[in-house]
């Protein structure tokens, strides 16, 4: 199984082989910086099933050891790694071709919701990152 994805412009691409792992919505202040939205969705996988095609991102360190991944050309985040979680890489759900079909478990780092931010849904609200 490959699933496939973008950056906005097509300048990043990327290919993920296998199964894909937890899809979380993070509520943290980083993420919501970075994506400059109230919340954000992320797919975590094993690193090594990660292959970027086209031009490879650049790379931010926003905090001692955590890796910001985005498009050079159009700006568009892409990707998370941090020290604390080895081999892993989180990558943002809506570049996936088939996002539609992602089923989000939880909402992570749920004490760092902005309080006008109140999702509709019954997903577990947990402090801090629950995801496997």
């Amino acid at each position: 199984m490959t699933t496939n994805g973008q950056c906005l412009c097509g300048a990043v691409r990327l290919e993920i082989t296998g199964p894909l792992g937890w899809t979380v919505h993070c509520h943290c202040q980083s993420c919501r910086r970075q994506t400059a939205s109230p919340m954000t969705t992320f797919v975590g996988l094993r690193d090594r099933q990660l292959r970027w095609a086209g031009v490879a991102p650049m790379e931010y360190e926003s905090s001692p050891g955590v890796r910001r991944m985005f498009c050079g050309t159009c700006g568009s985040p892409v990707a998370f790694q941090a020290d604390r979680y080895p081999g892993e890489v989180h990558i943002y759900a809506c570049l996936l071709d088939e996002a539609a079909s992602l089923r989000p478990t939880e909402h992570v780092h749920w004490e760092e919701r902005l309080p006008w931010m109140h999702p509709g849904d019954d997903l577990t609200k947990t402090e801090g990152f629950g995801a496997p």
